[in-house]
C-alpha cells in the first residue's frame, strides 16, 4: 500500500498521535455495531434498554440485556488494528487512545492511555452509593444486583442516552486532542456528539488527520487523507511503513 508523501512526512516528524476509534474497529473482532442492519439495537428502541428510565422501571430486563452484550465481547479478542496502535506507542512519546467503544479491548491489546468517552461494560456502579465494582463480581446474575454495601441498584458504567459524557474524561480526551500531531479517526463516522468534537479540535488545532473506514462517511471531507479499508489491514500496513521513516 502507497501512501502519500505529506502522510508520511508528518508520521515521521510527530511525537504525540491520537486514536479516536469507534465500533467499525471491534466489528473486526466480531463485536456487533449498534447502527446497520447487524446492529445490536434492530430489534430494541434504544430508548427501551439503554436509558436510565429503562433501567429504572425494569432492572432485570436492562440487566440481562447487558449480561448478553458482556457474552459477547468476553468471546472477542484484540485484533490487527488494536494491537497495531499498541505498537505504535514504541515510536512516538505519547500515543492516545479516545475510544466511543465500550468493549474494553483496547486495555485488553495492552494500550497504556485509553480514555472511554462512554464508559466501559466491564464496569459497575451503585446508583445510591457510587460504589465501582467490576463486572465479574456479578457473573451470571440473572437480575440486576444490588450493592452489597448500601443496598441500592448497580447498573452499568456505561453512557446510556440521555447522559453526559464523563466530564474529566472528555477533559482529558479535548487535551490530548490539542497535543497531537496526526490524528487517526478508525472506525467511527464521527457523527455521535459531543463525541465527535474530539477529530475536530485535533485538526483545528493542527493535526494531519487520517480517517480509516470501510467506506466514506460523513467525516471523510474534513479528513486530510482518507484509507478506505479494514483497520485491521490497513493499521498495520501503517505501522510497517512507520518503521522504515522513523
Amino acid at each position: 500500500m502507497e501512501f502519500p508523501a505529506e502522510f508520511l512526512n508528518a508520521l515521521k516528524n510527530a511525537e504525540s498521535v491520537l486514536f479516536f476509534t469507534g465500533a467499525g474497529i471491534s466489528a473486526e473482532s466480531g463485536v456487533p455495531t449498534f447502527r446497520g442492519k447487524e446492529g445490536l439495537w434492530k430489534n430494541y428502541r434504544p430508548e427501551e434498554l439503554a436509558t436510565l428510565n429503562a433501567f429504572l422501571e425494569n432492572p432485570d430486563r436492562v440487566w440481562e440485556w447487558y449480561e448478553f452484550r458482556r457474552g459477547i465481547v468476553r468471546k472477542a479478542k484484540p485484533n490487527a488494528a488494536h494491537l497495531a496502535i499498541v505498537e505504535f506507542e514504541k515510536y512516538f512519546r505519547e500515543v492516545v487512545v479516545v475510544t466511543q467503544n465500550v468493549d474494553d479491548l483496547h486495555n485488553r491489546a495492552g494500550s497504556r492511555e485509553v480514555y472511554e468517552l462512554h464508559g466501559n461494560i466491564e464496569k459497575n456502579f451503585c446508583l445510591r452509593c457510587g460504589k465501582r465494582y467490576d463486572a465479574k463480581e456479578f457473573n451470571d446474575s440473572e437480575h440486576a444486583p444490588h450493592c452489597p454495601g448500601c443496598g441500592g441498584l448497580v447498573r452499568p458504567a456505561v453512557v446510556w442516552f440521555g447522559e453526559a459524557l464523563p466530564a474529566d474524561v472528555m477533559k482529558s480526551a479535548e487535551e490530548a486532542a490539542k497535543q497531537c500531531d496526526v490524528c487517526f479517526v478508525v472506525g467511527t463516522s464521527a457523527v455521535v456528539y459531543p463525541a465527535a468534537y474530539i477529530p475536530f479540535k485535533a485538526k483545528s488545532s493542527g493535526a494531519f488527520v487520517v480517517e480509516v473506514n470501510i467506506q466514506p462517511t460523513e467525516f471523510t471531507p474534513y479528513a486530510n487523507l482518507s484509507l478506505t479499508g479494514k483497520a485491521g489491514e490497513i493499521l498495520p500496513e501503517v505501522l510497517r511503513k512507520l518503521k522504515e521513516v522513523r
